[in-house]
C-alpha cells in the first residue's frame, strides 16, 4: 500500500483513449480554433472601421483625409497574423503531442503543458504569417480600395 508521503508512479506513456488525453486535445482545439475566430474577427472590424471612417471623410469632402483609413488596416494586420502566427503554433504543439503519444514518448507531464513548443519566436512567427495567402491579399486589397476611394471623393 502507498504511504501518503509516496509519489505514485505513471505510465510513461499515454493511451489515446483517456479522457485526460481527449482533455487536452480539445483544450488545444478550442485555443485553435479560438485564434481562428479572432483572426476573423480582426477583419470584420478592420472593414468596418475603414468603411466608417471612409464613410465620415466622404461626408466632408475632405479626400487629402482618406489616408486615416490606413491606420486600422496596417493595426488590423498585424494583429490579424499575430492571431495566425499564434494558431500555427498551436497547431503544432497538437500535432506534436499526437506524434509523440503514438510513438510513446508522451508523458502525464504533457498534459499539463498549453503552451506553444521550445523555440516559438513570437515576432518571427507574426512576420511570417504577414506573407500567407490568408493576411496579405485581403489588406493589400483594402489598401488598393483606400486609394480608390481617396481618389473618387470630390
Amino acid at each position: 500500500m502507498n504511504s501518503p508521503n509516496q509519489v505514485p508512479q505513471m505510465a510513461s506513456s499515454l493511451a489515446p483513449e483517456s479522457s485526460a488525453v481527449q482533455s487536452y486535445l480539445s483544450i488545444l482545439q478550442d485555443i485553435i480554433s479560438r485564434m481562428a475566430g479572432n483572426s476573423a474577427n480582426c477583419k470584420t472590424w478592420c472593414i468596418t472601421l475603414v468603411s466608417g471612417i471612409l464613410v465620415v471623410i466622404a461626408d466632408k469632402t475632405s479626400s487629402e483625409y482618406a489616408w486615416i483609413a490606413l491606420i486600422p488596416v496596417i493595426l488590423f494586420f498585424f494583429l490579424d497574423a499575430y492571431y495566425l502566427g499564434q494558431e500555427r503554433a498551436f497547431r503544432a504543439t497538437y500535432n506534436d503531442f499526437v506524434r509523440r503519444m503514438h510513438t510513446g514518448s508522451a508523458t502525464s507531464a504533457d498534459l499539463f503543458l498549453v503552451a506553444p513548443l521550445k523555440g516559438f519566436n513570437v515576432v518571427s512567427c507574426t512576420l511570417q504569417a504577414t506573407l500567407s495567402f490568408a493576411i496579405y491579399p485581403f489588406y493589400l486589397t483594402l489598401v488598393g480600395m483606400i486609394g480608390i476611394a481617396r481618389f473618387l471623393i470630390l
